[in-house]
């Protein structure tokens, strides 16, 4: 068979059928090279050579597929190579590069093989490829479906948040920021007297009471590398598998801050186990901050919540205290057009009207004010629109609170 037929006679296969295939007819077109073959996704060929840390060409013989993706508004198209053969220039070496995509088992499943003059070169080129793709250079890597990539997205919303723009109580505010600068900044005297430089945190508290917001604040604060876990669930392995594969990346990405948002929906009774062997087993975690947060604290096994070597800092997000909401309310009035600026009358009633009230809540008593006020025209004032949109607020509130009493309930009977 010759080069051009040889992955469009591969695709014809069935899928577990294609690799051996394609690793067969090019140990015959070049039988006096070196072959490696791999499959992990970490390899970024085309982010490599855009850093100009390789060249690499088309063979045009080849009828290359390639894919577009378009992440969102403003941004360009990533263009990602799906089947095609490329020459590579690297570090004086020509090599061969063949990408071959697939289905396999309701997943795509990449493969892609190096051809060099030598293995040596082969592996160290893959090496440095990997390596190169793996480092986290101001970026955030996500982890989802098994799967890790770079989300532009988060990156930038965090690039936004800041401890400067963030309404929660001072000491709490404080503490937090001191701890996380003074453990970084403390490794030679965790090691001079032999204690582990890794450290566990908790936010804990109801929703929309800032914990994210922190979290945020504190990744670009800090300017460490972030891993960020959306679920350990996946299309292929087992959680463990998964669970594994995230700490194993944070061991090698020190140091870093790896980000559980909402624990208690992350563990469970099928993952709790392995998950604790990796949080504090006989791996080190060196120079890892393990960053949780979780809105229900009473889902979390004792294991978890309680083990002082596992989370050793714990940081309680209660509902904002009258400081807090006179705070918030000044804030935002301040962003207001002036006529949609609430009087400094008014203030002070508001503030004592929405105790109980979480960040969120508040957030969402301007935006459906406003947009209330809007549709009245000048029929109504700001101050007169928000006064009467708090106890519709509240008896929402009330009303959530109350289902979640009762789901609460009816789970512990059924237990």
């Amino acid at each position: 068979m010759d080069l051009k037929e040889l992955i469009s006679e591969a695709l014809c296969l069935p899928s577990d059928s294609i690799a051996y295939f394609v690793s067969r007819e090019l140990s015959q077109l070049h039988s006096d090279k070196a072959i490696i073959e791999a499959s992990f996704y970490i390899f970024d060929l085309v982010g490599y050579a855009k850093a100009e840390l390789c060249s690499m060409v088309l063979e045009t013989t080849v009828f290359n597929k390639s894919r577009i993706e378009w992440e969102t508004w403003g941004r360009e198209f990533k263009e990602e190579p799906e089947n095609g053969y490329f020459n590579v220039l690297w570090q004086g070496h020509l090599l061969d590069v063949v990408f071959v995509t697939f289905t396999s088992e309701g997943s795509r499943d990449r493969h892609y093989w190096i051809i060099s003059d030598d293995r040596q070169i082969a592996e160290n080129f893959l090496r440095a490829v990997c390596l190169w793709s793996a480092e986290v250079r101001g970026e955030i890597l996500v982890f989802d479906g098994g799967y890790w990539y770079k989300d532009s997205e988060l990156l930038a919303a965090i690039q936004t948040a800041s401890f400067d723009n963030l309404i929660l109580a001072v000491d709490l505010k404080r503490e937090i920021q001191e701890d996380f600068e003074k453990f970084f900044a403390s490794r030679e005297v965790y090691e001079r007297y032999k204690i582990p430089w890794k450290r566990g945190v908790l936010f804990i508290g109801p929703p929309g009471n800032g914990k994210t917001h922190t979290v945020k604040a504190l990744i670009n604060q800090t300017k460490r590398p972030c891993l960020y876990v959306k679920s350990f669930k996946g299309c292929w392995g087992t959680d463990h598998d998964r669970i594994r594969e995230v700490f194993a990346r944070a061991r090698k990405t020190t140091p870093s801050i790896l980000v559980l948002e909402d624990l208690d929906s992350l563990i469970d009774n099928d993952n709790r186990a392995f998950f604790l062997n990796e949080l504090d087993g006989f791996a080190a975690n060196t120079g890892v901050v393990v960053l949780a947060t979780t809105n229900h604290p009473e889902k979390l096994d004792p294991a978890i919540l309680d083990r002082p070597s596992r989370f050793d800092r714990k940081y309680f997000f209660a509902l904002p205290a009258a400081r807090e909401r006179q705070a918030y309310f000044v804030s935002w009035n301040k962003t207001l057009e002036a006529r949609l600026r609430l009087s400094e009358e008014l203030l002070p009633k508001l503030v004592k009207e929405t105790e109980g009230f979480s960040f969120a809540y508040m957030k969402e008593l301007f935006l459906s004010s406003m947009m209330q006020w809007i549709a009245e025209g000048d029929s109504g004032t700001m101050n007169k629109v928000m006064a009467s949109r708090v106890p519709v607020l509240r008896a929402q509130m009330n009303t959530a609170d109350n289902k979640k009493k009762k789901k609460s309930k009816k789970a512990s009977a059924g237990g």
